[in-house]
């Protein structure tokens, strides 16, 4: 999906910036490191891959000083150090950039890059100082911006040139990426990727963290993969193919992410007509603008857009997500359905799976069995009182069909790596017996193994009849998985195509509003 031109290599081979060596670290009876060797050089991207589960987030938590490690040494510039807490990886030149970004929304952007080491004399805070520091920082990472302007008030690529300004004010020269592409459209992954060689030309050493291929054969100099707790290999990136990542990292051949297969039926099971979102503040034109759409019976049908196009709005308005600012006319197998909430959409057989598990799709602090059950709660209690007996019955035989691992049942679901974690919220659907599944970037966040799984859950539930929308960020694998594919830009469908008939590049065109023509 990226053309860009790989990065260009590291500029010095010599003592590294970091280096891990001998790390162990265990919890409870669970050894979640083991003996693992790891360094960064100066002016290289050396990314770090594994399944979730791998231990590459410990790895990272002992780097960063979160936690320490039961054995082993690390060493920076040479020198041994021994990282207690966050603040004596940050005074040694340590920045961790994690998916969920850290930056406190309602402050300026100025605020934000100095937090905690303010400029200041006898409790005044040098304000004038501050903004100039500020504009320093920031052109480093070419974002133009007035400091003072609230965080929150900016796009997320802009949120995440902010956070890799704030490692830069610190003078981090170790800076750790763990999915920053994970809310990013593809021209401003261009933009990060741009500013990532910047940093390398300044001579910083950069672990980047992602679960997508094409962005690992984009930005990395070397490869380290992690499979349960260990080091497995390291590699130039030159050295190791697609396909022998994979198989180190799942400990087996997946020769086909995401397999094809035809539909048959073609019976109508959903249609959507005259779908319509206002946006939130008044004289702003409409997120989605009568929008229309079908889905056969057992047919999955991709709809892509850059960020800002519409694609999540129009799942939630089709599952009664934003009933008090969309419209639309929705009828299921003939039936017209009248969606004014998510309830009405469930009772229907509609279920929505959000792209954002951890704050729309799981309550972290409840169990695996209170999660896969949320939604079929109603029948559980027919009398209002919880049926305890049933709910587990049903937890289990949802999840056992996903192949969910975990320990026990009663796990916290904030303990499961990524994967598990989604097919929890998976579970949670397919416990209502849906006919529609809307799935909106169902992959998000989660390894190549768990997203092969995923994919050919799919392919089991549409040969199953049911009927499947479905958005992604993954454009390659969306046009293999996909049966049709629909594009949205500005609120519109501008394209459609058969699955199979478009490349990546016909769909990033015709996202950008433009035409093979022009």
């Amino acid at each position: 999906m990226y053309t860009m031109q790989a990065v260009a290599g590291p500029t010095q081979t010599d003592t590294p910036l970091f280096a891990m060596t001998g790390i162990c670290k265990t919890f409870g009876v669970q050894q979640v490191l083991r003996d693992v060797a790891f360094d960064l050089r100066a002016g290289e991207v050396h990314v770090l891959a594994g399944e979730n589960g791998a231990g590459k987030s410990t790895l990272m938590r002992i780097l960063g000083g979160i936690i320490l490690a039961d054995h082993g040494h690390s060493h920076v510039n040479g020198s041994e150090v021994l990282f207690r807490n966050p603040r004596d990886a940050a005074n040694s030149g340590v920045a961790i950039i994690h998916q969920e970004l850290s930056l406190v929304g309602p402050m300026s952007v100025a605020d934000n890059l100095f937090l905690g080491h303010e400029s200041s004399t006898a409790g005044w805070l040098h304000q004038t100082g501050t903004a100039q520091r500020t504009r320093d920082v920031l052109s480093r990472v070419s974002l133009r911006i007035d400091p003072r302007r609230a965080v929150d008030s900016l796009p997320i690529s802009s949120q995440q040139l902010v956070e890799i300004a704030k490692a830069l004010a610190l003078d981090a020269q170790i800076i750790v990426m763990d999915e920053p592409t994970s809310a990013l459209s593809e021209p401003e992954v261009r933009n990060l990727f741009a500013r990532i060689a910047d940093l390398k030309s300044q001579g910083c050493g950069i672990i980047y963290i992602t679960h997508r291929l094409e962005e690992i054969y984009t930005i990395a100099d070397r490869i380290s993969v992690l499979r349960d707790g260990a080091l497995v290999a390291t590699r130039d990136r030159s050295d190791l193919p697609p396909d022998e990542l994979v198989r180190l990292m799942v400990g087996r051949s997946i020769s086909d992410q995401a397999p094809r297969r035809t539909v048959t039926c073609n019976d109508l099971r959903l249609r959507v007509q005259h779908c319509t979102v206002r946006a939130t503040r008044a004289g702003v034109p409409p997120i989605v603008s009568d929008v229309s759409f079908d889905v056969r019976r057992g047919e999955i049908l991709g709809v892509v857009g850059l960020e800002g196009s519409g694609v999540s709005e129009l799942l939630w308005a089709t599952f009664g997500a934003l009933a008090n600012r969309a419209t639309s006319e929705i009828t299921i197998d003939g039936q017209r359905i009248r969606i004014n909430s998510p309830r009405d959409a469930i009772d229907a057989g509609i279920a929505l799976v959000t792209n954002d598990r951890k704050r729309t799709g799981l309550i972290l602090g409840m169990d695996i069995v209170q999660n896969a059950t949320l939604a079929a709660l109603p029948q559980l209690s027919p009398f209002t009182w919880l049926n305890h007996s049933a709910e587990t019955s049903l937890a289990s035989q949802s999840t056992q069909q996903l192949s969910l691992r975990a320990a026990s049942m009663r796990q916290h679901v904030s303990t499961l790596s990524g994967g598990n974690q989604q097919k929890v919220v998976l579970a949670k659907w397919m416990g209502t017996n849906p006919r529609v599944l809307l799935l909106d970037d169902p992959t998000r966040g989660v390894d190549v193994g768990a997203k092969h799984e995923i994919y050919l859950l799919m392919n089991q539930w549409s040969e199953q009849g049911r009927s499947i929308v479905f958005s992604s960020s993954e454009w390659p694998e969306l046009l293999q998985v996909s049966d049709r594919i629909i594009v949205m830009h500005r609120g519109r469908i501008v394209a459609s195509f058969e699955g199979g008939a478009a490349t990546p590049a016909d769909l990033l065109r015709a996202a950008m509003g433009s035409t093979r023509d022009e």
